[in-house]
């Protein structure tokens, strides 16, 4: 097939370095559907040849290439991704994300003690607004897996925090607005740039201290950042739960993942991420919810928020941008 040439030819670039003493820095570049499901035998490949290159898992997501048809809805690359050791996985949600991952990846492929590593990245087909590099941007925080992007108004009400990756992003600010405006809760947003970098932190962390128990105790780079943050921790993606849910041992806070689970469906993207129940709107209900279940709002309050949301109507959803949808 097209994909098995073209990965083919992804390794050879990949491994030149070795081969022929020559470094390449292949850019390979495709439908993420059809990257580790159709040809992981060959990344593995990569693993045992020490390949090094990016890897790009285009028209990511199981809602974003909404228009091809369920074929190419994809919800777990990343999970795939997170089975191979030499893959450095990210979701970013904005190019100046992008620019620093890109940029560490070619030190740590390319630079004075490169890495047998090569990395992953999901892009998406759907335009969204790419906001100017924030002054002071957290770049160890982008390159280690999550950032705050959207401080918490300032409201008296209960708080949370809104961890989202990728092209969910969009949709945490925008349950921000509307947790604030219509429910008088306050919360924080975090762009997650990569769940897999986190859970490797996590599992390398909890190695060390299983290993070195006379040795002061390593905390996770997730714990550090969600220590002291109040409310619970909302975990949303255009992938499956499973992709966020892999932070769970290490957050210091109550935690509840949404995410694309399930069948899709041929329909608009504001529709098939209210099927799922990914949406801004399914975000604001879901953090009711969890409030709720803490004694922190009254509980009345969340089966009003279904109703006024018609959550479990996808065609109560505004469309959405159909640019790109296939």
């Amino acid at each position: 097939s097209d994909e098995a040439g073209s990965v083919g030819s992804f390794l050879a670039a990949g491994t030149s370095y070795s081969t022929h003493g020559e470094p390449m820095i292949p850019v390979y570049i495709f439908y993420s559907m059809f990257g580790f499901q159709r040809t992981g035998d060959s990344f593995w490949v990569g693993l045992d040849q020490m390949a090094r290159g990016f890897i790009l898992g285009a028209t990511a997501g199981r809602t974003t290439l909404n228009g091809e048809g369920l074929q190419h809805q994809d919800g777990h690359s990343l999970l795939l991704a997170s089975t191979n050791p030499a893959v450095v996985a990210y979701d970013p949600a904005y190019a100046y994300e992008l620019g620093h991952i890109v940029r560490d990846g070619l030190r740590r492929m390319f630079g004075e003690t490169p890495e047998n590593v090569f990395y992953y990245l999901t892009v998406y087909n759907e335009p969204i607004a790419q906001p100017a590099e924030p002054d002071g941007v957290d770049v160890d925080g982008i390159l280690r897996g999550m950032h705050h992007i959207s401080g918490a108004p300032n409201l008296p009400g209960p708080r949370a925090q809104v961890l989202a990756s990728g092209v969910g992003v969009p949709w945490a600010l925008d349950a921000q607005r509307l947790l604030a405006t219509e429910w008088g809760v306050a919360a924080d947003v975090w762009s997650v740039t990569s769940w897999n970098e986190l859970r490797r932190d996590g599992l390398d962390c909890d190695r060390h201290n299983l290993l070195n128990p006379d040795q002061p105790r390593r905390t996770p780079y997730v714990t550090q950042r969600l220590t002291g943050q109040a409310g619970p921790v909302v975990a949303v993606s255009d992938f499956m739960r499973a992709v966020q849910d892999q932070i769970l041992p290490w957050v210091p806070s109550d935690f509840v993942s949404l995410g694309t689970d399930g069948w899709g469906q041929s329909d608009t993207r504001g529709a098939l991420r209210r099927h799922f129940l990914v949406d801004a709107q399914s975000i604001t209900v879901q953090t009711l919810a969890e409030l709720a279940r803490r004694g922190e709002i009254d509980p009345a309050v969340v089966p009003q928020a279904i109703q006024r949301y018609r959550l479990e109507d996808p065609s109560a959803a505004d469309a959405g941008n159909t640019e790109g949808s296939g």
